[in-house]
């Protein structure tokens, strides 16, 4: 099957089509050699086969016919790179403008032509960084696959970033798959160097929490901040060794510490142990000991001075300290990103000790909707951890809402939580809808019924 745009009953090689435009446009070698840009002998030597036509002049050659620009990709690989020893030169610069042209087809076929030759894996692994780095990451993709299928050595360093790649590059909103990607990618952890090793811990760790798997969020962030304070702490080190290894991290180092005492929040928070939730917090609050003075460690001790004041409010209210409600709705407002977290706490509060927050939520109502306006029109990808907090927020809802008598409102909350949870895939959330539907079946009214059973009969479809 030919994705690349040409005609597929097209025989024809790129240089005969050229001869043919020429001719066709009746211009000498000269003029068309100058519309390109390029010496008349060099394009004479191109014309008779006698050197190779490269990308950047198909390109200008492209540009000149009056073609778009990839159309002539897939007959560049039958007439230049079929051979039994590819030429890097020429290969490397197309995979490039594959990549930049999105053409992941031509890419695909081009790379299963060097796979016989181990001596371009690490030619393919490079450019599978580079692709990384400038966020192409469909062409980076079938680079890592490529290289981790040609990867003889299986505890080799170079097998374990591709692995991870993958795994950051695959990440989305089916939580089912998320943790498909997890498992596959977790092994490999260890064979990364140390300082990779950091932040693979905390993307996987993010990943768990997602889905609330609290055991093995505690388990990578104690080992996360372990091997940070190795790293810390190692003597010595030289300070131009410590710049090194810094520049390496997507993070200040000491974030890893601090973020993995946050994540043992979190954990805590999720079993209902507040009082060791609370203690946690208080730890990542006191950053005193962080010496770095730059611009981005200001920044990110901000952001945890930031969230540990959000939290501590978050686990006062949800361990029934009503009082600290109205600081609580006050920091929401004044720091809107937090809005659904906050939220969702709140609603969660006000259901287990049973108090009322309609003017809350009338103070929150055009924002939500806003909210969800802007999630559906514009299909906006929120993150995994953020997404599952949204569901929660929504089950609350549907909870307060019914449990006050207002089954209209309620009932509109368990509709869209319900296909929320079906987009993320997320069975536990699907069955805790599903049961809260049934309870309270007989309040529903029939458009409600309706649209209950069509989500649930799309769900049975799908398993």
């Amino acid at each position: 099957m030919r994705m690349c745009g040409d005609d597929p009953m097209s025989t024809s090689t790129i240089l005969e089509e050229v001869h043919s435009f020429i001719r066709e446009h009746e211009l000498s070698l000269s003029q068309f050699s100058m519309r390109l840009n390029i010496n008349a002998g060099t394009l004479s030597y191109i014309l008779n086969g006698n050197r190779t036509l490269t990308i950047e002049h198909l390109d200008r050659i492209s540009e000149i016919m009056g073609v778009p620009m990839g159309h002539y990709y897939e007959k560049y690989i039958d007439d230049f790179l079929q051979e039994r020893n590819p030429n890097w030169r020429r290969v490397g610069p197309f995979l490039r403008k594959c990549a930049e042209l999105d053409k992941l087809d031509c890419m695909r076929r081009t790379v299963c032509l060097l796979l016989d030759n181990l001596t371009y894996a690490t030619s393919l692994f490079e450019l599978a960084e580079e692709f990384f780095a400038k966020e192409w990451y469909g062409a980076a993709e079938i680079l890592y696959e490529n290289v981790a299928m040609s990867e003889t050595r299986q505890y080799s360093e170079r097998l374990a970033v591709c692995q991870y790649r993958l795994f950051k590059i695959r990440i989305g909103s089916d939580q089912a798959y998320n943790l498909k990607i997890a498992h596959q990618f977790e092994p490999y952890v260890d064979r990364l160097d140390e300082v990779l090793q950091l932040d693979a811990l905390k993307d996987l760790a993010n990943l768990y929490r997602s889905i609330r798997q609290w055991d093995k969020v505690e388990a990578l962030a104690l080992e996360m901040e372990h091997k940070a304070g190795i790293i810390c702490l190692r003597e010595h080190r030289s300070e131009e060794e410590f710049k090194e290894i810094q520049k390496r991290l997507s993070k200040p180092i000491f974030l890893y510490i601090a973020y993995a005492k946050l994540l043992c929040a979190a954990v805590y928070d999720g079993k209902g142990d507040y009082a060791k939730a609370m203690q946690y917090t208080n730890e990542y609050a006191d950053l005193s000991w962080v010496r770095q003075t730059d611009e981005d460690t200001k920044y990110w001790v901000d952001q945890f001075e930031k969230w540990s004041r959000a939290n501590l409010y978050a686990i006062k209210i949800m361990s029934g300290e009503i009082e600290v409600l109205s600081e609580y709705v006050a920091y929401i407002l004044d720091n809107p990103d937090e809005m659904i977290t906050g939220l969702s706490n709140i609603m969660y509060a006000a259901n287990r000790y049973h108090f009322d927050v309609d003017h809350i939520l009338q103070e929150f109502h055009s924002k939500l909707e806003e909210y969800e306006h802007f999630q559906r029109d514009d299909n906006i990808s929120i993150g995994i951890v953020y997404t599952d907090t949204y569901n929660k927020l929504l089950y609350n809802l549907t909870y307060y809402y019914i449990h006050k008598g207002d089954s209209v409102t309620g009932f509109n909350y368990l509709v869209r939580g319900l296909e929320n949870s079906v987009i993320i895939n997320k069975n536990a959330n699907i069955i805790k809808f599903m049961v809260l539907f049934e309870h309270h079946r007989n309040e529903a009214q029939e458009e409600i019924i309706l649209k209950y059973k069509n989500i649930i009969s799309e769900v049975s479809r799908e398993v």
